[in-house]
This record gives C-alpha cells, sequence and structure tokens, in this order.
C-alpha cells in the first residue's frame, strides 16, 4: 500500500501540471503514454516490439491519435480510415512473406489494439483541447469509482461481479463506485459546471462510471488469457500504463459518442 501511495503521489505530481499546460507538451506526452501502452498489448500477446508488425502497428495508433492543430495545421495526406485499411492490408501480407510465423490472429490483435488504445487516448487529446473541466470531471469520476468500488467491495461485497475475469470484483463494490461517482459528479457540478443541467451530469456518470469498470474488466480479461498479473511494470505497485488508464480511454470516447462534450 506503501509503495502504491508514493507512485500514486509521483505520477499526480507529473501528470496533473502537463495537463495543466495543455498544448503540444500534453500531446506529446500522451502520445508517450499510448506508446508504452501499445507496447504492453504486444508484450502480453509475445509480439516483438522491435518487427515490421509491431512499426507498422504504431504508425497506425499514432495516425489515429493525430490532431490537425498539433504541427501547424499539418493535415495527413489521406484519410484515417484509409490508414487504417493501408495497415490491416500490410499487415495480412507480413503473414505469407513470413510464412504465417505472424499469423491472421497476430493480425487482427495488433489492428484492434491499435484502435482500443490510438482511439481512447486520441478522446483523451482531444477533450483535453476542448476545455480544461471536462478532463478533471472525467478524472474524478474514474477515481471516485475506483475509491466506492473499493471500499463497498470491502464493507459490504457478497456478491461476485463477474468471477471468472476478475474474482475480486463485487456487485455491491460496483455499485457502491457509481454512487460516490455521483456524489463527487454533483459536488463538481456545483463547482464546475459541466452541462447546464445536474440531471443529465448524474445519468452521465452513471453511464461513464460503469462505462469505466467494463474498460477496467476489458483489461482484466486481458490479462487473464494471457496469463499476466500486470500489463506492465512502469507503475510500481499499479502494474503498467493500461492498468491506471484502462477505465479513462474506454469512458472518454463514450463522453463524445453521447454529445457531451462536443469539440
Amino acid at each position: 500500500m506503501k509503495q502504491r501511495t508514493i507512485t500514486a503521489i509521483v505520477a499526480a505530481l507529473i501528470f496533473l501540471p502537463i495537463v495543466m499546460l495543455g498544448g503540444l507538451p500534453f500531446q506529446l506526452f500522451v502520445y508517450l503514454i499510448a506508446s508504452i501502452g501499445i507496447f504492453e498489448l504486444m508484450r502480453m500477446k509475445k509480439i516483438a516490439r522491435y518487427s515490421i508488425a509491431s512499426g507498422i502497428t504504431m504508425l497506425l495508433m499514432w495516425s489515429l491519435m493525430y490532431k490537425q492543430d498539433m504541427f501547424g495545421g499539418y493535415e495527413l495526406p489521406i484519410t484515417k480510415s484509409e490508414i487504417t485499411l493501408l495497415a490491416v492490408l500490410l499487415l495480412l501480407s507480413y503473414t505469407v512473406l513470413v510464412k504465417n510465423r505472424f499469423t491472421f490472429d497476430d493480425a487482427g490483435f495488433l489492428i484492434i489494439s491499435a484502435i482500443y488504445v490510438g482511439m481512447g487516448f486520441y478522446y483523451l487529446i482531444e477533450t483535453r483541447a476542448h476545455d480544461l473541466e471536462y478532463i478533471f470531471y472525467a478524472l474524478f469520476v474514474v477515481w471516485a469509482t475506483d475509491t466506492g468500488a473499493y471500499i463497498f467491495g470491502r464493507a459490504f461485497g457478497k456478491h461476485k461481479l463477474w468471477p471468472q475475469i476478475s474474482p475480486k470484483k463485487t456487485i455491491e463494490g460496483s455499485v457502491g463506485g457509481i454512487l460516490l461517482a455521483c456524489v463527487v459528479a454533483f459536488v463538481f457540478q456545483l463547482v464546475e459546471p459541466v452541462h447546464p443541467s445536474m440531471i443529465v451530469v448524474l445519468l452521465v456518470t452513471i453511464l461513464i462510471s460503469m462505462a469505466g469498470q467494463i474498460g477496467d474488466l476489458v483489461e482484466s480479461a486481458f490479462k487473464r488469457h494471457y496469463a499476466v498479473k500486470d500489463s506492465g511494470k512502469i507503475l510500481p505497485g499499479h502494474g503498467g500504463v493500461l492498468d491506471r488508464f484502462d477505465s479513462l480511454i474506454f469512458m472518454l470516447p463514450i463522453l463524445h459518442l453521447i454529445g457531451f462534450i462536443q469539440v
């Protein structure tokens, strides 16, 4: 617990000032942590991080994360959909060139990984570009959900939520996480409104708190399937980048898709 606390404090001291700063430094920092995240997935799948396939995947993810205003308004020569299609064709061609040492399953895994991580972190950049309070709203909901789930789960947890995926999570903890997220969102809305309607904020909070928990379960499912304890070791006591950002990168796209954040 002591190590987890120290790591959390140090990470917050690094992450929060960069979030406050915004702009290109923030965007480059997000590119860095996303790159670490995609390497964590490759490590789970035992795909070499220094290979043609991993290079194609990294370029695809970086392209999906790109915002036009990053480098003086430079526009990508082709659309993101076309880049994704090109990456699919290249990875499938690679399966032939290496005589199936790199398989169709590997290609599919890398494409989904690039979209999952790339688009999740793209919406982190997009949210910060819109306004600072939305980033903090999302972060507070994530932290409140995790804290509430832990406290309620330990105090009242009796019914397992999804034991095949994450044996320690309980239904009581999940509900407690949603309740605490709503309390925190209610206070946040009073101090720094993110929407004209409090009711809408609370309904959205319930939705994204649930989405964040699903994101956490998705990461747990990856780790259980590939028989690893943590996605990485970069954050002592916490695991890897995806262990810390799994809820956030699931939650932020939904905030945009439902039109709560409009850029």
